[in-house]
């Protein structure tokens, strides 16, 4: 059952969305060659205690981590550990907070030094793709219209869309109704109405859609070897339209990029 939540409720769910986001954000100057995941792994689990919240997947299905850390071919739910980045290589960081009863969880792709531009493409791609899928996630669409629009945009550019991991509803619970997946087509699936709140994250490989999971039970790989990008905002149906509770300015105000890809996506306060 879909969980509608009151805008008393959104407003506690932007602030366990904003930890999320400004854990990214510190850990975006951080990202750099000779760096661990499993380093990275503990600075995010005491920020994100020290802002009044818990870490959102430690523990959860017996999580180890407070991260899922997946570099390169790793699409999702890779396990912090030991081994140093390298140069060129790419990292999906995926975090998860827990404050005043609610959910924050939301991921970025990362650059590790100087990366291929083949690659480069492949997060640019991924990222647009998300916000295609965001701009139908408004009232009176349907899951199914978000899906389409995801993969309508990455397959044109010739990618991979993963079919067996999907976005999902956030709330009280990590994963709540309705599955948000990346594929499909439109006019299909449950109905979007004022108050939901989703998490979409589009999964896409620069190869085959298809994956293999590693014998850890949790590390989701491409099949065939080649990078994967992942990237997840939380949105929530506000005056039936879309509005980020979560966003990448913290990221971008870290590594000294300018964008206005969200401003479409935030209430206009006029002045």
């Amino acid at each position: 059952m879909i969980k509608i939540k009151t805008p008393e409720e959104i407003e506690l769910m932007r602030e366990s969305a904003l930890i999320v986001s400004k854990t990214l954000g510190m850990l975006a100057s951080k990202i750099k060659p000779g760096v661990t995941s499993l380093q990275l792994d503990k600075m995010a689990e005491a920020f994100i205690r020290d802002h009044g919240a818990e870490p959102g997947f430690l523990g959860m299905y017996d999580f180890p981590n407070s991260l899922n850390m997946s570099p390169n071919a790793q699409v999702v739910h890779g396990i912090p550990n030991d081994e140093p980045l390298k140069d060129g290589d790419i990292i999906s960081v995926d975090c998860g907070s827990f404050k005043n009863g609610y959910y924050g969880d939301h991921a970025y792709t990362f650059e590790v030094g100087e990366v291929a531009e083949e690659t480069k493409k492949l997060l640019r791609v991924t990222k647009e793709s998300l916000y295609a899928g965001i701009r139908e996630f408004r009232e009176g669409n349907r899951v199914g219209d978000v899906a389409y629009a995801i993969q309508n945009y990455c397959e044109s550019h010739g990618y991979g869309v993963v079919r067996e991991l999907v976005g999902h509803g956030l709330g009280k619970k990590l994963h709540e109704s309705p599955e948000m997946p990346n594929y499909g087509k439109r006019g299909r699936g449950k109905k979007f109405v004022e108050g939901m709140v989703v998490a979409i994250e589009p999964m896409i490989n620069m190869g085959t859609r298809r994956i293999k999971q590693l014998k850890d039970g949790w590390t989701i790989l491409t099949a065939d070897g080649q990078p994967s990008a992942h990237f997840e905002h939380d949105v929530a149906i506000v005056d039936g339209k879309p509005e980020l509770l979560s966003t990448f300015q913290y990221i971008y105000d870290a590594l000294g990029i300018k964008s206005d890809e969200e401003d479409e996506f935030r209430k206009k306060v006029n002045n």
